[in-house]
């Protein structure tokens, strides 16, 4: 899970260090660190003309995937489809996530068997795979159809430091757990790769919205901020290099979280 959220989100995180929101930044900062959680995810480029039946094999890879999560071998899983598509970059995607890698390749070694992982549309399309971790995540329980996913990732800044990830936590986390609060997420996470594809240091910001009006809460949030605090963003924006930044921005078809 990866990109679209833009320098916007940056201003977006100084509505958390104003002061209406100090102690609320503060307590989420002091919180116990949650176990860490692992996710896979699988990007395609798939031919235009093959898009149905990718849909048709992406529904039978889905049965299997809530077996997975009913039984335990994973927490969560989710498909999309990109929105905001680039020629020669993906256009579907599946992620799913364990409490640990064991359970992760566990369920990729048995997806990788099935009659489906030799078919046309995989074939002729290109291919990416991310394997992240979060110790940074929520998500509401239950299967949705009306979701939306937004991602943004950025390089860390040469030279830049956020001991024990306080800065991190005060803006973006206490961010996304108001906005998961508020209705607007089903669901959220702030990744690293375990295994490196990108710039270490690299971070994904993922948000889950709920339907399109969750876009919308995003946006008019956003407003807000620009015009209340401009400026506050300032202890975030050192710690990320924009020059590194991008966005994806997906339609997701089904997800569920135990």
């Amino acid at each position: 899970m990866r990109k679209r959220i833009g320098i916007a989100l940056v201003s977006l995180c100084a509505f958390l260090i104003a002061p209406v929101c100090a102690n609320r930044a503060l307590a989420q900062a002091q919180s116990a660190e949650k176990p860490v959680l692992y996710t896979y995810v699988s990007e395609w480029a798939v031919p235009r003309a093959m898009w149905g039946e990718y849909l048709k094999n992406e529904a039978e890879d889905d049965d299997m995937l809530k077996k997975a999560v009913s039984d335990g071998t994973l927490v969560s899983f989710g498909s999309y489809t990109v929105l905001n598509h680039q020629e020669g970059n993906p256009t579907h995607g599946t992620w799913f996530s364990s409490g640990s890698m064991a359970n992760i390749l566990k369920f990729l070694e048995g997806l990788r068997a099935t009659p489906g992982a030799t078919s046309a549309p995989l074939a002729a399309a290109k291919h990416w795979d991310y394997i992240l971790q979060s110790r940074n995540y929520a998500s509401h329980s239950g299967t949705f159809t009306n979701a939306y996913l937004r991602v943004g990732n950025w390089r860390a800044k040469a030279g830049s430091s956020d001991p024990d990830g306080k800065i991190l936590k005060a803006t973006m986390v206490a961010l996304c757990e108001k906005l998961l609060a508020d209705g607007a997420l089903h669901g959220y996470q702030i990744d690293q790769e375990v295994v490196h594809s990108a710039d270490p240091g690299t971070i994904f910001v993922a948000l889950i919205t709920n339907g399109p009006e969750g876009i919308d809460k995003f946006n008019t949030v956003l407003d807000e901020v620009e015009k209340s605090n401009p400026a506050g963003w300032a202890g975030f924006s050192p710690t990320i290099d924009p020059a590194g930044h991008r966005d994806m921005l997906a339609r997701v078809s089904t997800m569920t979280h135990k």
